[in-house]
């Protein structure tokens, strides 16, 4: 049997209190195994960023319970079990791009050689090798897309969370950036969860979820491997 890398049970995440209070997150129950690609789909407020964060342990709900059955505790998931790619700008200024994506697995403690070599192969995957020596404020809005996805996948995490993926690429460039992100999961074992307005994003993962209002409700579908 897969291993379960994350469940929740009625999770909730409201923020403010009395009649201002919104409640971002209502009454989520879902369980992702190892191998598993969800597709998570919802309207812009609807909550997904606000799962996303949860999931990855980088927020804290306010009511039921999550947890990481094969990774460990909150704190165990980073660096290593849990890889990000966050929409928006996320790298590390002061770091080259090469730097930036070897970063989690220096503090995981890799060798930093090593760490360096796995990063450039990295890089290479997901075409943005001829950049590595660049700095964050050199690179396109694109370019700073993909670079943060390699360092999402950098020491081989068991869960990646994708916030809009493809949100800044051109239909064909989007298109290879998927198939990368789908393989390099799928290869490495990990469970992949991937936010997105995008139905052609949507299809090619094997599971979708609907965020409505805070509310997740979730559909098996037959997509294409």
């Amino acid at each position: 049997m897969p291993e379960t890398v994350v469940r929740a049970v009625s999770l909730d995440r409201a923020y403010g209190v009395g009649d201002a209070q919104v409640r971002a997150v209502h009454d989520a129950t879902f369980s992702v195994d190892a191998g598993d690609t969800v597709a998570l789909l919802g309207p812009s407020g609807s909550g997904k960023s606000t799962l996303l964060h949860l999931i990855a342990g980088l927020d804290e709900p306010t009511a039921g319970s999550i947890e990481w059955p094969a990774l460990g505790g909150r704190w165990d998931l980073r660096p290593g079990p849990v890889g990000i790619a966050f929409q928006g700008p996320s790298l590390l200024p002061p770091l080259t791009v090469v730097e930036n994506v070897a970063l989690p697995m220096v503090l995981a403690g890799a060798d930093e050689d090593d760490a360096t070599a796995a990063a450039r192969d990295l890089l290479d995957v997901f075409e943005v090798d001829a950049i590595a020596d660049r700095l964050p404020e050199e690179l396109s809005g694109g370019q700073s897309e993909r670079v943060g996805i390699a360092r999402a996948f950098s020491g081989s995490p068991r869960l990646v969370l994708a916030d809009e993926p493809t949100g800044q690429q051109d239909r064909s460039t989007g298109g290879r950036l998927l198939e990368a992100i789908v393989t390099v999961a799928v290869l490495g074992g990990a469970a992949l969860i991937v936010a997105t307005h995008d139905a052609a994003v949507a299809e090619r993962l094997t599971a979708r979820w609907v965020m409505r209002d805070g509310t997740l409700g979730t559909e098996e579908l037959a997509c294409s491997s």
